[in-house]
Formats: C-alpha cells, sequence, structure tokens
C-alpha cells in the first residue's frame, strides 16, 4: 500500500511538473521567413513611438534628448524594481542586431531573442493587441535613432517573483493573446482612439486596479487605483470621474496636460503628456472619442486621508 502510494505520488509530482513546464514555456510568432515581406513606414513607427510613450521609460534618465534610448529609468512595484532596458540601436548594448521576429516577439510577447520571459513592467499585455506592421515600423524607426553604449544594471526583484519562467504561468492567466478587432457599429475614428488607447498607448496599465498577482482587474478596467510605484493615486478614467469632461476636453489635455479647471498634470503623467502630445491632433481626438466612451465604473476605494493631530 505504502509503495502504491509513493508511486502515486511520484507520477502526480511528474504530470505537474510537465504541466508546470508546458505552461510556463515562452510563446513566440513566426519567424520572418513564415510570414509576408513589410516595407517600414518611419513616419508611421515615429507615430507609435510617441503612443507608446517609449522615451518616458527607456530614455537615459536626467538629460534631454528622448532619442537616446540607452535605458534606466527606474519602476517601482509591489514586487521589487524593475530598470528600463537600453534598446537604442547600439548592437551591443541595445537592439542593434535584432531580427524583426525578435522585436516583434519581444513586444507582442513578451520574449527575448534568447528565449527568456520579460518581466511584465514591460507592457506587453497591452501591445500584444498592436497590428505586427504597426510594431515593424516602430522597430524600423528606432532603429533611425542614435545608439547609445552601456548595460543597464540588473532588476531588484525579491524571490519567487524573479523566476523568469514562472511568467509564462503569469501570462496564462492574464495575456490573451487577442489582436485589436475595430467596433463595426462604431466610427473609424472611435476605432481609431480605441486602438492607440488600448494597444501602443497601454493607458490601462497605469489606470486600472491589480489583483495580488499583478493583473489587472478587468472588470475594473480604466478605473483608477493605487499607484504602482508606491506613491499616491492614479485617476479613474471612465465617465465616473470624467463625466464632466468633453471629449475636446480630454483631447486638450492629452496635448497641453492641462485639466479643465486651469490646473496642470504632474507625477509620471508629466512624462506620458511629453511623448503623447506629439501625436497628430487627429490621433488625440480619437482618443478621447474613445476615453469620453467609456461607461462610468466604480474602482478600488481610495484610503482616506489622515487627519493632522
Amino acid at each position: 500500500m505504502l509503495q502504491r502510494t509513493i508511486v502515486v505520488a511520484l507520477l502526480a509530482a511528474v504530470t505537474a511538473a510537465g504541466v508546470y513546464w508546458w505552461l510556463s514555456a515562452p510563446v513566440v510568432a513566426a519567424g520572418a521567413a513564415a510570414t509576408p515581406a513589410h516595407i517600414p513606414n518611419l513616419a508611421n513607427g515615429e507615430v507609435m513611438f510617441n503612443a507608446g510613450g517609449c522615451a518616458s521609460c527607456h530614455a537615459v534618465p536626467d538629460q534631454p534628448d528622448r532619442t537616446r534610448l540607452g535605458g534606466g529609468v527606474a519602476i517601482k512595484s509591489p514586487f521589487g524594481t524593475f530598470y528600463a532596458p537600453n534598446i537604442s540601436s547600439d548592437p551591443t548594448y541595445g537592439i542593434g542586431k535584432w531580427t524583426d521576429a525578435d522585436f516583434v516577439n519581444a513586444v507582442m510577447h513578451g520574449v527575448s531573442p534568447d528565449g527568456q520571459h520579460y518581466f511584465p513592467a514591460f507592457p506587453y499585455t497591452s501591445y500584444q493587441h498592436a497590428r505586427r506592421e504597426d510594431v515593424l515600423d516602430l522597430f524600423a524607426y528606432l532603429k533611425t535613432l542614435p545608439p547609445v553604449a552601456g548595460k543597464v544594471r540588473d532588476h531588484d526583484v525579491r524571490f519567487p517573483f524573479d523566476i523568469r519562467r514562472n511568467i509564462g504561468i503569469w501570462k496564462f492567466l492574464f495575456m490573451d493573446g487577442k489582436p485589436f478587432v475595430a467596433d463595426g457599429t462604431k466610427s473609424p475614428q472611435w476605432n481609431r482612439g480605441a486602438y492607440l488607447v488600448n494597444s501602443f498607448g497601454h493607458c490601462a496599465e497605469c489606470h486600472s486596479p491589480r489583483n495580488a498577482l499583478g493583473g489587472i482587474i478587468s472588470g475594473e478596467r480604466f478605473a483608477g487605483g493605487p499607484n504602482p510605484e508606491g506613491e499616491g493615486w492614479v485617476p479613474n478614467i471612465t465617465q465616473k470621474r470624467l463625466g464632466e469632461w468633453s471629449a475636446k476636453d480630454i483631447a486638450y489635455f492629452l496635448k497641453t496636460g492641462e485639466l479643465p479647471d486651469g490646473d496642470s498634470v504632474g507625477g509620471a503623467m508629466t512624462r506620458v503628456i511629453k511623448n503623447i502630445s506629439q501625436l497628430p491632433d487627429e490621433d488625440l481626438a480619437a482618443m478621447a472619442d474613445y476615453i469620453k466612451s467609456l461607461p462610468p465604473v466604480d474602482g478600488p476605494p481610495r484610503p482616506k486621508r489622515k487627519e493632522a493631530s
């Protein structure tokens, strides 16, 4: 009886290990040879660069040039601190030697050229909804920017969250792998805004509360919540909070960072506005149109401020 129990336990352990290994394996897209050839559109690549706010995280800190993408920005989280990598065209420290397939797999699947999972501080959960041709246009644009030498320090993430293989399970739980699909009942402008907000714009990554594993709580998407970096509160951008804003108010905010009451945005959103304000006015209007259409959603309760004694 004991021997049978041991055998059953061993079989269960082997099965569990096999399931874990299968679920945690990196999933990648087909290589360039299996996909249609793409002629890059650099102008569109620049639009995607600005929509994605790439410079917000990847530009070298404490210098004014948003095209020097040597990385180094610290991104705090409940799981540790991540450091944005070098994505400049440098062939040694950046992505200068990457192939199209390498870049697509990194951006849309969160998988590095050597087959490891990227941590989801890199918002590929939103980028997965981007169009492959837009991702390739972005890659082509990045390759026109100056190379920046220098390796960024390693992430400071505590155990067991530092085990990259576990991220495969996280992806299984929180990534659907679905492409963006236009809503035929909506206008082309609304659909353009929905695409930008939910893919490259990755607005939900900051403006949604997260569960204990760091996944977005789908029922409270865009409803705001605690700042994942640990300080302050990210606002609700559904009609629960923006009900009195017009679409023009939202577009003007995205262009200037100015609120309807005349105040100005602060904190991390300052960097976001610096990038997103570079988009064409028609794209800002499209994003505003989509954001204005978000139904009111209650977010998590905001902690009460302690009264001074």
